[in-house]
């Protein structure tokens, strides 16, 4: 079928948009969409979210995450045939031992980008480039994880492995690209207050572990500051759960009243208990560039929503309502609760995070309200910012 939607200039100001090429009805999914590129955090990564190493399904069954997000290895799920994990599936690098859902993930990473980042013998070699850089990130990057380094290290790996490099250099050059003082906001917003110190530190161990002739620039100080902009405003963020998948598949069944409400009050008690326990890190997380979604601009009334059902990295947009051809297809950066707070807390939390002033209908009728925040408002400014945001961004 032809593709619902297409991305188009719209200025040098906003740059592209998405717009919709035939009308879409309300529950559409607009499309579903592979990332160029994607990677697991680190930190979830270190924390035994297990993942396929290329595709980011959970490989735990929905037993095994409940019992790990618990700490307790005695908890039996009901219904376990609605988990979707296959074992039998699973394989692993030879050489270095790293985890794929299926032969066909194992094969993609290996033609695309593994070749050059297996670290065979060396997986636990402190001193291998690959393992300083990655030490360095998660010394630099805590949770709640935004992004990761192994995003960059993928896409030079990518280069570095194909026939047709200008192919793959052209692909992340259509990305949208900052200006040198934006894409500096953006690594200050990413490393914090010693960022020039940190970046340079992780550009040389960026270098050591995988310098390419062919991108000279990216290793650049310039040029590595803008692939970190660039990872920093288009990767969206991913999660996979397969208690999640499970749940899912335990709300379709067709039970009699009295078993749906035990199974139901289970269910609730369960992610009560897991809370406690684990708070909000519930997934297997990590990031991608997706070239379709990172077209979408955002509105704080959107019309469509991004998710991934398929308990992996494909990304589906749904038709949050009807949109009519023609008409801009826009998603929210921020959570719910975000949006339901006033313009100017909503703006706050994009410049700080995105670098733009959202003028979307909601925000152009709420224009002459005060530049002020209310009093509840201004207490839970701050600290839940970037907690909030991550859960927006990685919705399963």
């Amino acid at each position: 079928t032809a593709a619902a939607a297409e991305a188009r200039f719209i200025s040098s100001a906003k740059g592209k948009g998405l717009f919709a090429t035939r009308n879409i009805r309300k529950g559409e999914i607009v499309f579903v969409e592979r990332p160029v590129v994607s990677s697991q955090f680190l930190w979830n990564a270190l924390y035994n979210y297990r993942a396929c190493d290329h595709c980011l399904r959970a490989l735990e069954t929905a037993e095994e995450n409940a019992q790990r997000l618990l700490g307790r290895s005695s908890l039996v799920l009901p219904h376990p045939e609605q988990c979707s994990i296959r074992k039998d599936l699973h394989q692993q690098c030879p050489r270095c031992q790293v985890m794929y859902c299926s032969a066909e993930c194992r094969q993609a990473a290996l033609e695309q980008y593994h070749r050059v980042l297996c670290l065979g013998p060396s997986r636990d070699d402190p001193t291998h480039p690959l393992n300083k850089l990655q030490e360095a990130w998660r010394n630099m990057h805590y949770p709640p994880e935004t992004s990761s380094i192994m995003l960059m290290a993928r896409m030079v790996a990518t280069v570095k492995q194909a026939k047709d490099k200008e192919w793959w250099i052209k692909a992340f050059s259509q990305f949208c690209n900052k200006t040198a003082n934006e894409e500096e906001e953006i690594v200050h917003k990413l490393l914090g207050d010693k960022f020039k110190g940190q970046l340079e530190l992780l550009r040389l161990l960026f270098t050591e572990a995988l310098y390419e002739e062919h991108l000279s620039r990216w290793f650049t100080p310039e040029g590595f500051r803008s692939l970190f902009a660039l990872i920093g405003t288009n990767g969206q963020g991913i999660g996979t759960s397969s208690l999640s998948q499970w749940v899912h598949a335990c709300d379709a069944l067709e039970l009699p009243m009295l078993q749906r409400e035990e199974l139901d009050a289970f269910i609730d008690q369960l992610y009560k208990d897991i809370e406690k326990e684990s708070g909000e890190f519930l997934n297997c997380e990590g990031s991608g560039l997706y070239v379709l979604q990172s077209c979408c601009n955002h509105s704080c009334i959107p019309n469509a929503e991004t998710s991934f059902p398929e308990n992996n990295f494909l990304l589906h947009l749904t038709a949050l309502e009807d949109i009519k051809a023609g008409e801009e297809i826009c998603i929210s950066y921020l959570d719910c609760c975000q949006r339901e707070r006033s313009r100017h807390s909503r703006n706050k939390i994009l410049r700080e995070n995105y670098l733009f002033t959202c003028s979307c209908p909601k925000c152009l009728v709420q224009a002459d309200d005060a530049d002020v925040t209310s009093d509840e408002e201004e207490e839970g400014e701050g600290e839940t910012d970037d907690a909030e945001l991550e859960d927006e961004m990685t919705d399963v």
